[in-house]
This record gives structure tokens, C-alpha cells and sequence, in this order.
């Protein structure tokens, strides 16, 4: 495969000054733990942070940590410790932490923080830029860099791209509260793939996406306008033959028997974790307590194991739950605590691997209750060390690891009781039970491991790339636009096709606001008074709107998708005699859609109904439209009329008429050097399916279409007319130079 760039916001090694020295050793963290365990597989490169801030005029300090680290496939990127305290410290850990775990009352909305994570972002940029190959695979790592993706994407528009999102991504009712949530989506949507641990965080990021960009997303892909991005589930695993076979280990073993020593026959009850609040270390403390009141029988022969990392110890919110936890263990302790047994012994440090291996192996009990986890790999990390198949974990539902663990013991963090109750059952449940609920866990977390999950993202990744470059294919491109514009003005007799909502104007919330700007009625009447050019527009509007609106320029006409027609003449006429008896039995039932959805509406035409509904929420209004349109189709089965879905709007008009059937008329007038035609949504298929192969049929979009080129984007097309009314005015001062040389010979 191609060389794979790394991008997160640790590199797997960090740098420490002690006494004037630098120091190199493994980073410490799930991320630089599980990626780091398999990306020396590849020809890789990682760019991330050091882990030691930059000191001024220290060049030759800087060029020492970036010869050292190359030498470890890494690249730094350099921060100073302003930029620590208001990215890391500030937007990262302040903001979208506290938020993304649902604890929004902590989350800080600063804007200076803000200012900073974007600005880090873009040195992240430089830093990829600068060692970027254009083949290159570039994946990008969690909530520090959301803003990365499309500021690569900005600069290099080519490259490969995915992003990996580690932690939760929360409900549209709590993402909305961050200020820059636009801003957000906009920088992951950079990405060829965006990745999350379970279905829910798709769920919920899909819902923002459409709530606040408006972007629809089919089958996992969000159309974004000029892209199409994936979107898809990826639970990361863990390299499971590392503990699996540290169990065995003779250094590995000897701490156990230490373990089993100091603890004699006593059950065992381990609960890990880094010390944050979103652990519910507090709650599980608080139960143990419990346990331990209601059930005098455990005591004395059960112990807690209870290890927190140090985590942001300068953080005044970290201080306070140390502080509370210290108090809780010192609370249980001092009450039900003797002579020869300690119920809970708090370690408050980083194990090394051996240990914490050990730890695993001997505990009965593995206790995993945070009260929101992205994934967590430490329960999967106990089961792996359970080599026997012994051993009972007890696991959140809040976990992201519980939707793939369900042979475990699986409650709810904040129900005291009920981990009570898990605990009971855990310390009772027969050993054969234990193996066969383990077993089933343990293969599954071998076969889906940390190099299957590596695997996994990248193939889609390269398979997304696939889709993108078969699109691309479709899209009009430079040279193709050329051609077009050769072939315009080349021809004599051209026939120019346009829709005119969402193709030659933007949608607006009110059909009646989307009126024609002076540029495009310009620009149409430049196209019209080509004496070579038929300009027609093909519209769902109403004839009396747009006679208003281009009533003064010589162009042909289409109104209500095909009902009506008015060529150069200036009269309108339809194009068969049609019934509307239909419109008494179909109305009531829009507008009852419309009185249950607030922001819809319903707009009444001659000969057609349109359900618009884009002011409504776009959840509900897209609900309402399958219902309404599943309605209408039971409803006019035995009537000569169609129900069409557009860009938020349901119409309903008569069966035979389309734009399809409209455009004939100009189409059969005569034969036509050169045909051109553009529109923007499923009534125009009709248009694009009559036309003769070699016309320019355009589809404004990058949605599948039976047209043979796809423009990226509305704004698109007024700069494509241009081109060719440039392309007129040059064949026009062209004539009038052959005319002046003609004129200048004769008189010679």
C-alpha cells in the first residue's frame, strides 16, 4: 500500500528535559498504545507532539528531537506552552471532553481556547504538508485535530484522507451547545472516511451533519455538495497476543505470585482506570461501601484493587476528585478495615505493563463502569490475560466496549444497586460459566484485533477513494469544460436547456424569495440574443411567475414542469387539455402533513400541488415526507397523476406530463449542432432521458444521474454560461476583424 501518515496529537514517543537532558521513552495513552502497536508494520510516518514544549532560541535543541524521532518514523510537530494551556489543557479537554462525555455543565466556551485549537490545527497542517507525498494515505486521530481534515483537503485536494474519531460524538441536543459546531462538521467532513467506535456515534454525528449543514447522507454517505463522504463503524481492538502471552511470562508470573501472597485466598476485585471524571470511579467506591454494609460476609474476604492514573493534576476539577476519592478510600477503610485486611488498596500511579498484566491476571473481577466511555480497551485488555477463561467482567452500558462484550455482566454506572447486585453475582457465578462467557468474548476480540481494526479502516478508506475517483470521472473538469466550449462554438444552431431552482439560483427557506439576481437575468439575456442560441428554462414555477420574472427576454419557457409552454411567440399554451378533479381529494391530506409538521407548507399551482417542507426540522420533515408520500401513492393509484420527490418538496401533478415530454417540443424542431442542458434534482432525470447522446446533459450535484457530467456545485453554473457567452463575444470580434480585413483589402 501507499505510505501511511500517522497524524494525532501525541506521537507513540515522548521527550522529557531532565537535568539539561533529553530523554526518549513510549508514550503513555490508549491511543499511542493500540496505533503504536502496529504502525511500524507499515512505511509509515507519524506526526504528532513530542511531548515537550519548545523553548525559545533552543534551534539546535529542535533539529536534536527531530533527528532523533526520525529515526523512529515520527515527525514533531512543535508547540509552545501557550499553545498547551489554551489547545490541550483549554479547548480540548475543557470544551469538547466535558461535552462530548455529556457533561456539558463543565464545558468551558472560551474564545480565546477556540482561537488556539484552530490555530494548532493549521501548524498540524503545515507539518503534513511539509513531508506529504501525493500518494500518500493520510489518517488523522481523534477530537485534537477536528478541524485537520479539511485543511489538508484545503491544500492538498487529491490526497487520501481518513479521520478516526476516539471518544464519544454525542447527540444533536448536546453538540449543539458548542459555538463553533458548524466549524466542526465542516473540518471532519474534510475527510474520505470518518471512523467511530459503535453505531450510536454515527447516529448522532449524522443527525448534526443534516440538522445543522443540511447535508442528506444515504446508507452511511453524506453529500456534501462537492464530495461524497463515508461515514462507518469501526470498534478498535487491541493487540490481544501481547497480553494474552505477557500472562505467561516468567517476569510476569513472579509479580503474580507476589500479588497472591500478599492477598492469600481473598477474591479479588480490580478496578483501572485513568483518573477523570467521566470514570465513575466515586460511584463504584460508593457501591463497594454498600457491598460491603449489606453483606458482612465479603468482608474480610474480598479486596478492592482500586488503580487511577494521574491525570491533568493541574486541573482544579482533577484535585477535587482526587481529593474525593482519597476520602472515599479512606472512609471504607477506616470502617470496616482490621488488623490483616485492607478492603481497598489505592494505587495512585502509572503501572508499568508487567504489572498491570499481573493485576489482571490474578483479579476475579474485572470492574469497568465509566459513566460515558468512547470505547475502552482496558475490558478487553482483562479478558485477554484470562488465559484460563476464569474471570467475571463487570462492564457500563456507557461503554463504547459493551455493544461488542455482551457475555458480560453489563449495568448501569449510575445505579449503585445494580453494580451491587453485578458484584454478587460476579463473585458467585460457577467457573464454567465464567470460561464460556469468556471464551466467546476472547475470540472475537482475537480475530477483530488492533491490526484487523488498522486493516479494516484503511481498506474503506481505499474504497471510499475508489467512489470518489469514480464520481470525480462524471464531474465536469477542466478539460472537458474546454471541450464543451469548443463544441459551442463550433456549431451554428445550439439548443440551451435550463432548470431553474437550485440550478440557476440557490434554494431559498420561501420558493417566492428565490428570485432571479440582475446577474442572471443578464447573463440570459446575453445566451438569448445570439441569433444561434434557443435559450429555454424548464421550471416547476408557475407560468404568471415566470412570465414576471422572464416575460422581457426572448427565451423559451417551461412552467410547472411541462404542464405549460411558451415559445419565442409570447403565448402560452398547455400542452394537453388536463382534469383537476384530482387537486379536492390531495389537498386535505397535504395540509394536514402540513399542520403536523411546523414549517411546512403547501403551495397550490394550476395544475399541480407542492408539499414544500425545507423550513421544517429536517428529521421530521424528511419523516413526514415518506409517510406523505407513501399516502399519496396508495391514495392516487386509481387517478392519472404522479407524485414526485424533489428537493424537499413532494409534488403531485399528472402522470404524462414531465420535462421530458415539454423539451421535445424545441428538440424535434430541427436538427442541433450542439445541445446543452442543466438541472439539479429527479424531475430533470426526465429531461436528461430524452435528450440525444451526444449533448452536454449536466447534473448539478454529484448524486448518481442518467446525465453525463456532474458540476460540483450551483454556483457553478452562472461561471459555465459565462464561458460561453465569452466564447460569443470572442467569435463576434473575431467576424468583425475578418469583415474589417475584407473591407481594407477591397478598397486596396
Amino acid at each position: 500500500m501507499n505510505r501511511l501518515l500517522i497524524v494525532s496529537n501525541r506521537l507513540p514517543i515522548s521527550i522529557t528535559r531532565k537535568g539539561g537532558e533529553l530523554r526518549f521513552q513510549q508514550s503513555v495513552g490508549g491511543l499511542a498504545t493500540g496505533v503504536g502497536s502496529f504502525y511500524r508494520s507499515y512505511e509509515s510516518l507519524w506526526v504528532g507532539w513530542p511531548g515537550v514544549n519548545v523553548r525559545r532560541k533552543h534551534h539546535d535543541e529542535k533539529e536534536e528531537m527531530t533527528e532523533a524521532l526520525r529515526a523512529e518514523k515520527c515527525h514533531p510537530v512543535f508547540l509552545t506552552t501557550y499553545d498547551m494551556k489554551h489547545y490541550y489543557d483549554g479547548f480540548c479537554n475543557n470544551t469538547i471532553w466535558p461535552l462530548f462525555h455529556y457533561f456539558n455543565l463543565y464545558a468551558d466556551y472560551a474564545k480565546r481556547s477556540w482561537n488556539v485549537y484552530r490555530r494548532v490545527n493549521e501548524k498540524f497542517c503545515d507539518a503534513v504538508v511539509e513531508v506529504a507525498r501525493p500518494d500518500d494515505t493520510v489518517w488523522v486521530h481523534d477530537y485534537h485535530l477536528m478541524l485537520l481534515p479539511q485543511m489538508i483537503r484545503e491544500r492538498l485536494p487529491d490526497l487520501e484522507i481518513g479521520y478516526f474519531h476516539h471518544i464519544p460524538f454525542p447527540s444533536y441536543e448536546i453538540f449543539r451547545l458548542l459555538p463553533w459546531r458548524k466549524e466542526i462538521l465542516e473540518g471532519l467532513l474534510g475527510a474520505d472516511l470518518i471512523g467511530f467506535h459503535t453505531y450510536d456515534y454515527i447516529r448522532h454525528f449524522l443527525s448534526s451533519v443534516r440538522r445543522i449543514l443540511g447535508y442528506e447522507h444515504t446508507l452511511g454517505e453524506v453529500k456534501t455538495g462537492t464530495r461524497v463522504v463515508r461515514v462507518d463503524m469501526f470498534p478498535m481492538g487491541i493487540d490481544y497476543r501481547r497480553f494474552a502471552d505477557a500472562a505467561g511470562r516468567p517476569d510476569v508470573q513472579k509479580k503474580i505470585a507476589r500479588i497472591r501472597r500478599k492477598y492469600g485466598k481473598r477474591k479479588i476485585i480490580l478496578s483501572f482506570d485513568r483518573l477523570d471524571y467521566t470514570k465513575g470511579i466515586p460511584l463504584r467506591l460508593e457501591a463497594f461501601d454498600m457491598l460491603l454494609d449489606k453483606k458482612p460476609e465479603y468482608r474480610g474476604n474480598v479486596s478492592l484493587i482500586l488503580v487511577a492514573v494521574p491525570s491533568r493534576p493541574g486541573v482544579g476539577r482533577y484535585q477535587m476528585l482526587k481529593q474525593q476519592i482519597d476520602e472515599l478510600v479512606g472512609r471504607i477503610n477506616g470502617k470496616y478495615g482490621t488488623t490483616d485486611w485492607v478492603p481497598v488498596s489505592y494505587f495512585y500511579n502509572f503501572l508499568p505493563f508487567e504489572t498491570l498484566v499481573a493485576f489482571y491476571s490474578v483479579a476475579d473481577v474485572g470492574l469497568v463502569t465509566p459513566l460515558r466511555d468512547g470505547m475502552n480497551l482496558m475490558a478487553k485488555e482483562f479478558l485477554a490475560t484470562k488465559t484460563d477463561g476464569t474471570g467475571v467482567l463487570i462492564l457500563s452500558e456507557m461503554a463504547g466496549a459493551a455493544q461488542e462484550l455482551g457475555e458480560a455482566i453489563i449495568v448501569n454506572p449510575n445505579d449503585r444497586e445494580a453494580i451491587v447486585e453485578a458484584i454478587e453475582a460476579a463473585l458467585a457465578m460457577p467457573e464454567k460459566e465464567q470460561i464460556e462467557r469468556n471464551r466467546i468474548m476472547q475470540k472475537r476480540l482475537q480475530r477483530y484485533d488492533i491490526k484487523r481494526w488498522a486493516g479494516d479502516f484503511l481498506n474503506r478508506l481505499d474504497d471510499a477513494r475508489i467512489v470518489q475517483q469514480e464520481r470525480s470521472e462524471q464531474v465536469l473538469t477542466s478539460t472537458i469544460k474546454k471541450q464543451l466550449i469548443a463544441d459551442y462554438g463550433a456549431s451554428k444552431s445550439r439548443l440551451i436547456l435550463l432548470d431553474y431552482d437550485g440550478t440557476l439560483v440557490p434554494f431559498a427557506l420561501k420558493p417566492e424569495k428565490a428570485v432571479p439576481s440582475s446577474t442572471v437575468q443578464r447573463q440570459l439575456r446575453l445566451l438569448s440574443s445570439v441569433p444561434a442560441n434557443d435559450v429555454v428554462i424548464i421550471s416547476g414555477r408557475d407560468r404568471n411567475t415566470l412570465d414576471a420574472w422572464f416575460g422581457t427576454l426572448d427565451v423559451g419557457l417551461i412552467a410547472e414542469h411541462g404542464v405549460w409552454i411558451r415559445d419565442r411567440s409570447g403565448e402560452w399554451r398547455m400542452i394537453e387539455p388536463l382534469s383537476d378533479d384530482w387537486k379536492e381529494v390531495v389537498y386535505p391530506i397535504l395540509e394536514l402533513y402540513a399542520d403536523r409538521t411546523p414549517g411546512a407548507f403547501v403551495e397550490e399551482k394550476e395544475h399541480s400541488l407542492v408539499w414544500h417542507y425545507r423550513k421544517a426540522d429536517p428529521v421530521l420533515g424528511s419523516l413526514r415526507a415518506m409517510e406523505l408520500k407513501d399516502d399519496l401513492l396508495h391514495l392516487t393509484s386509481n387517478l392519472n397523476v404522479a407524485v414526485m420527490e424533489g428537493n424537499k418538496v413532494i409534488e403531485i401533478k399528472n402522470a404524462t406530463i414531465n420535462k421530458g415530454r415539454a423539451a421535445l417540443t424545441w428538440l424535434t424542431k430541427k436538427p442541433w449542432d450542439f445541445v446543452l442542458a442543466l438541472g439539479d434534482d429527479r424531475t430533470d432525470e426526465d429531461l436528461f432521458d430524452v435528450l440525444p447522446a451526444e449533448a452536454y446533459s449536466i447534473k448539478v450535484g454529484l448524486s448518481p444521474s442518467k446525465a453525463r457530467f456532474n458540476l460540483i456545485s450551483q454556483r457553478d453554473v452562472l461561471p459555465l454560461l459565462k464561458d460561453c457567452s465569452d466564447c460569443d463575444r470572442k467569435l463576434q470580434n473575431e467576424g468583425r476583424e475578418r469583415e474589417k480585413k475584407v473591407t481594407e483589402s477591397a478598397l486596396v
